[in-house]
């Protein structure tokens, strides 16, 4: 296609499609986790399952369960089997459809003068299959291939009810699922006016050329690094292991071309695990992140990109691998890629950050509506610093782009309150730029028998620095006197016992030496760091 001008029109329309897409999903949600907290993605593939456009709102790991998962429907339903109006639900990572069972996927096709011309796909995490083990994916929740929801624009009400039947919040997920079936129509609708206006053939020319031109500005971006092959190592721990892992990464760059070689253990019996589809997305992001932020996110990325992991691994298991708690691990991989590029692009990669995405479960019964609930949230830490920026405090970093729960909102629908919410004095690694605080958050439980899981990483070691940073702060979990832990992460609850989850800072980048007095003063002023800190480490007087 020629005329470049209309490339990025019709180009801009797609974005415009799944971000539409992903608001409508949001309003039209019921559960906490998807209305208020935005833990879902909407995205836009051409016929062939080449991503066209993921939402700016969505998480970046949502990428790996989306993957893949267009060519497993046509490998499962021919050609001709598939019609206007039917909808595809799945969730399992090893045919296909998920990158863990919580991530349902829902895919629609677009039909343009009688022929598949575009997919539509919106992913929503479903905070249900609370009390699991994590031993294998058998324990970790229903597992669902991609398989038809919608025939012709009617509900397959005996699949539904069968999805429910093994939900433990069904009232919920009757809800939440409805809104996405309501979100894929509402995209199916925008991209049917947009052939309308231009033809199906030139939307399907002007998708190549995006996917053209996002490939020669990324390999034009490879190109600026310099060539070299670039190692880095890190230790990995979870509540669920007793050891740490040992994970390491070899970046080779040649010309526009860059090859990502991973190093890591046999997969393990716990929910750390990652199928290939996740360790993709967090290798993407990385490059993304580190060469060009403003490349458009769509398949065009991924061509001049090689990914190798061994089979069997951690970083890419096989089934029955349980992977529930997988994004902990990818925003590891994160790291270790920032690490070997340190060298290479020292201006644009960040320190270590709070290295996880940590999960805090709450799961019983609520004597309210004598309904089970589950609660989940992932609280935010600390972002590694960066040249000339310090890292932001108590935020989603890299991997997981999702929104805090609001206080209100949570003791509303849950048997729980909030006694503290707060960002952790001291806990960013010093350094010419400061590493970014963690969050200490405390919650008091007032039902019986609430069960409890944390899902994190950094307990047993520290988000590093670069180029002379300090460390950052672990992670932690404190329990109330009287709270019956259990075992790797597990506790049982009673009325009245507290909880209090420390998440980990992030490094500090350059010596604390070279840090500006003044921010120094600030840091003190605003509540950063200590006056004694500052001038033991600094050498400010504040």
């Amino acid at each position: 296609m020629q005329d470049p001008v209309l490339v990025e029109v019709i180009g801009s329309a797609l974005s415009s499609i799944v971000e539409e897409m992903g608001e409508t999903l949001v309003r039209a949600a019921y559960s906490t986790n998807i209305k208020e907290r935005r833990d879902c993605t909407a995205s836009l593939f051409d016929a062939r399952g080449r991503m066209l456009a993921q939402d700016e709102g969505g998480s970046p790991l949502h990428l790996g369960s989306l993957m893949g998962i267009v060519d497993e429907i046509t490998r499962r339903y021919p050609a001709g089997t598939i019609d206007d109006g039917d909808a595809f639900i799945g969730n399992d990572p090893f045919t296909g459809g998920g990158s863990h069972l919580p991530d349902i996927v829902l895919v629609s096709p677009v039909f343009i003068d009688g022929e598949i011309s575009a997919w539509v796909a919106n992913l929503a995490h479903h905070a249900d299959f609370g009390d699991r083990g994590h031993a294998h994916i058998f324990q970790e929740g229903l597992r669902i291939p991609p398989v038809r929801l919608m025939r012709r624009g009617e509900l397959q009400t005996d699949l539904f009810e069968l999805i429910l039947l093994n939900c433990q919040v069904p009232h919920e997920r009757r809800a939440d699922l409805r809104a996405q079936i309501a979100a894929n129509r509402l995209a199916v609708t925008r991209y049917t006016e947009l052939a309308e206006r231009y033809g199906r053939d030139t939307l399907v020319a002007a998708a190549g050329a995006l996917l053209d031109y996002t490939e020669r500005r990324t390999r034009a971006a490879i190109a600026k690094v310099p060539d070299g092959t670039y190692t880095f190592t890190d230790r990995f721990d979870c509540p669920e292991l007793d050891e740490e892992l040992d994970l390491g990464v070899t970046v080779t760059v040649r010309g526009d071309e860059v090859a990502f070689d991973f190093t890591a253990p046999e997969q393990v019996r716990a929910s750390v695990n990652v199928v290939w589809t996740a360790l993709h997305a967090a290798v993407y992001y990385s490059l993304k992140t580190l060469v060009d932020p403003d490349i458009v996110p769509n398949a065009g990325l991924h061509r001049p990109v090689t990914i190798t992991a061994p089979r069997g691994s951690v970083l890419n298991c096989v089934e029955p691998a349980a992977v529930n708690g997988r994004s902990e691990t990818c925003q590891r991989v994160v790291d270790l890629i920032h690490g070997a590029l340190a060298a290479a692009v020292p201006e644009t990669v960040t320190a270590a950050s709070n290295g996880a995405n940590t999960g805090v479960h709450f799961s019983g019964v609520d004597s309210r509506t004598g309904r089970y609930f589950v609660y989940l949230e992932t609280i935010g830490g600390g972002c590694g610093a960066r040249l000339g920026q310090d890292g932001m405090d108590g935020v989603q970093v890299h991997m997981t782009n999702t929104s805090n729960l609001p206080v209100e909102a949570l003791e509303t629908e849950y048997p729980l309150v909030v006694e503290e919410y707060a960002l952790i004095d001291g806990s960013g690694g010093d350094g010419r730029t400061r590493g970014g605080m963690g969050i200490r958050r405390t919650v008091r439980v007032e039902e019986n028998d609430v069960h409890f899981w944390l899902d994190t990483s950094r307990q047993k070691s520290r988000p590093w620095g670069l180029f002379g940073g300090g460390p950052g702060a672990s992670a932690g979990v404190e329990l109330s006197e009287g709270a019956q832990p259990v075992e790797h992460g597990y506790t049982r609850l009673q009325p009245g016992d507290r909880v209090s989850i420390h998440t980990a800072g992030a490094g500090g980048y350059g010596p604390a030496s070279e840090r500006d007095p003044e921010r120094v003063r600030r840091d003190v002023a605003e509540g950063r760091i200590s006056a004694e800190r500052a001038r033991a480490v600094y050498g400010v007087e504040p």
